[in-house]
């Protein structure tokens, strides 16, 4: 019996010290649980950052693909600014309309034949833009207006500082896209548009959109008030951002010139080419054909002209008398007097320094030119470039428009200067 007992004993003894342990274990799973809602434990492990590195030897070189020679590149991002009331919109639209129709550019080149989108926060597309086209000329099936953007099933209004990957997939499914015009481009800046770190930011999907679509994206803005003289890219509304991040800027100014309206469109800065030069132009209006009582503006472009942005936009914006208080008039006789005593002929450079210590303005000098009808004989690339000016007995002012490219002549794609083209390389004369 006495073995019994102490069987049963052991039993019970064993098993409370089991049920210790099991009780020990249990509050222990509970503290650790209460610690882990506490402190959640990781679920998984993010990838560290891996900056990928590519040697330069590994990167085929590739030429800027032009949209438009020295002026609109595919895959960049441009600005386009100006005064109040210039025709920014409409020379836009006329840019627009030769790219639709395979046009012909002021200079003469051959537009490639692509779609155009457009965005505009300021102008109706139904009174003043469509008018517009159809005053351009344009193919409007090659057109197309960025409208709403449809989320489930409402409608709201497009944002381009939020809904450009949207339209990067509607561009991709029409296709051909050659031009954005986004009008006015600050609209596409969500936060502050004079501070520098967000206008980039912001403008960032607008360059990537003309990277993947292998389009020009033209931005529109104008010039801050009271800024008349200063550099082009420092008059750009908004932070100096907007002008730095496009590689070509191109501006526009108007003066009252004798009871006329007198317009220069030029380039005021570029990162891939030519960064000066421009052409003159004039707006005028017209009512649509088929279209009774509808009456739009439309650009007819003039000759070219010589200069610098800021020296062609200053002096077109000063007061119509040089600062050395001679007009036109007498910087006119003071030229012709100057190319005789140089036996006619004379070096624009050579031209301009003698101006500068009379007290004349460089662009009241090529007004002068302009009115004597000087000839222009341009040679050379870059810095080897020349421009001779030529006195002609005539009273009859030569067109220095540039002349159109045929199969055998081609032109510089800046000022209309031919040079002959190498039979093996016809494609010199083309545009992308």
């Amino acid at each position: 019996m006495d073995s019994i007992e102490k069987g049963q004993s052991f039993l019970d003894e064993r098993a409370s010290v089991a049920m210790t342990k099991t009780d020990s274990a249990r509050l222990r799973v509970s503290d650790l649980s209460q610690r882990t809602k506490a402190n959640p434990l990781p679920q998984s492990f993010s990838p560290l950052p891996v900056v990928q590195l590519t040697c330069a030897a590994d990167i085929k070189p590739e030429p800027i693909r032009w949209l438009w020679p020295g002026w609109l590149a595919r895959g960049k991002f441009h600005i386009f600014a100006g005064q109040a009331g210039t025709g920014k919109t409409t020379i836009a639209i006329a840019i627009a309309a030769t790219i639709s129709v395979g046009g012909r550019f002021p200079d003469g080149t051959r537009a490639p034949v692509g779609n155009v989108l457009i965005w505009s926060g300021e102008d109706s597309a139904k009174d003043t833009l469509i008018p517009r086209l159809l005053a351009a000329g344009a193919d409007m099936k090659r057109v197309h207006f960025i409208g709403d953007v449809q989320v489930g099933d409402k409608n709201r209004s497009f944002d381009p500082a939020t809904d450009i990957k949207a339209m990067m997939d509607a561009a991709t499914h029409i296709g051909e896209v050659s031009l954005l015009i986004v009008d006015p481009v600050v609209n596409a800046v969500a936060g502050d548009s004079h501070k520098n770190g967000e206008v980039r930011r912001a403008l960032q999907p607008l360059v990537d959109f003309g990277e993947k679509l292998n389009c020009a994206v033209l931005g529109i803005s104008h010039f801050s008030k009271g800024t008349g003289g200063k550099d082009p890219m420092e008059r750009v509304t908004g932070s100096l951002a907007f002008a730095a991040l496009a590689r070509i800027v191109l501006a526009t100014a108007k003066i009252n010139d004798g009871g006329t309206t007198k317009r220069i469109f030029c380039r005021a800065k570029s990162n891939i080419g030519v960064d000066h030069g421009g052409f003159e132009y004039d707006l005028q209006r017209k009512e649509i054909e088929g279209h009774t009582g509808i009456f739009s503006s439309y650009s007819v472009w003039g000759q070219a002209v010589e200069g610098s942005a800021r020296e062609l936009l200053a002096e077109l914006e000063s007061d119509n008398d040089d600062a050395s208080g001679v007009g036109v008039e007498g910087v006119a006789a003071w030229l012709q007097t100057l190319l005789k005593d140089e036996g006619g002929k004379l070096d624009r450079r050579d031209v301009m320094k003698a101006a500068y210590a009379m007290g004349y303005k460089e662009r009241t000098v090529h007004r002068a030119r302009e009115k004597l009808g000087i000839v222009l004989d341009q040679t050379g690339f870059g810095k080897d470039k020349r421009s001779i000016w030529t006195r002609v007995d005539s009273t009859i002012l030569p067109s220095i428009v540039p002349s159109v490219p045929d199969k055998k002549t081609g032109i510089s794609g800046t000022y209309g200067v031919k040079h002959e083209v190498d039979p093996k390389r016809p494609e010199v004369w083309e545009v992308e």
